[in-house]
């Protein structure tokens, strides 16, 4: 009934227990998931769980703080793991201008090139955006990125940019901070938007929504981000999360 658009299951704080981590969001609802890589490592561990699992996807893309590490090797590997049966998406990628790991300028070019190959194989596309809002905004509308789509992941930004993201074919996905009682922001984005642009995730292990903040995340919490959601649209929580659900299956081509 839920669908959780954004996982690190791929991520080592699952390592000893992961079976029962997926066991548990099975238990709590959960019927589909998404686990993202975004570097070698990461990419290789989402890849092996959607081949494990018939209900666990995988969306194969370069972080932006990894950026000075992406080769045209990487961009040729990723493009061959575009026409896999379970990767139904590109990302993440964007920008992070709050890690000085990798160059703006290198990270917009890695940008570009991910939204050019999500082009020219039809995948929709999720972003990545810490602190650089207006030249995301800039580079998604400069590459076309309306004609794939795709999800601005764990959004905290203001109601302006949300709609302008859904003007350009974006689904808006929320995460934990959505239930912190000081998440004014998302809260608002949250109950104003259409229900019909709204996704839900963990991106789990980081981000445990209230009252497990701090803690490790997990899928099974995606439940607590689709009640209170549900309560600040005010809607019963089996509305939002059918919805949502069919959100996340239109965007990847799931139904």
């Amino acid at each position: 009934m839920l669908f959780d658009t954004h996982t690190h299951l791929n991520a080592e704080q699952f390592i000893e227990d992961r079976a029962a981590v997926i066991q548990r969001a099975r238990e709590a609802g959960v019927s589909q998931m998404v686990v993202v890589g975004f570097d070698e490592v990461t990419i290789n561990g989402a890849m092996e769980l959607a081949e494990a699992y018939d209900f666990i996807y995988a969306s194969v893309g370069w972080h932006p703080v990894d950026a000075v590490d992406m080769t045209a090797e990487h961009l040729a590997w990723l493009e061959k793991l575009s026409s896999h049966p379970k990767v139904v998406a590109l990302g993440e990628m964007g920008l992070d201008y709050h890690w000085d790991k990798s160059p703006k300028e290198v990270q917009q070019e890695v940008f570009r090139k991910q939204i050019q190959l999500a082009k020219k194989v039809n995948l929709p596309i999720i972003i990545h955006n810490r602190e650089a809002t207006q030249d995301v905004i800039d580079i998604l509308r400069e590459e076309g990125a309306e004609a794939v789509g795709g999800i601005m992941h764990c959004y905290s930004g203001s109601l302006e940019v949300a709609k302008a993201c859904v003007d350009m074919n974006f689904y808006i996905s929320f995460g934990g901070p959505v239930t912190f009682k000081n998440a004014k922001k998302p809260k608002e984005v949250a109950a104003d938007l259409p229900i019909d642009r709204l996704l839900i995730e963990t991106d789990c292990p980081f981000l445990a929504p209230h009252p497990y903040r701090g803690k490790r995340n997990e899928p099974a919490y995606v439940r607590l981000v689709a009640e209170q959601i549900a309560e600040l649209k005010g809607i019963s929580y089996e509305e939002l999360a059918e919805k949502t659900s069919e959100n996340a299956k239109k965007l990847f081509k799931l139904n």
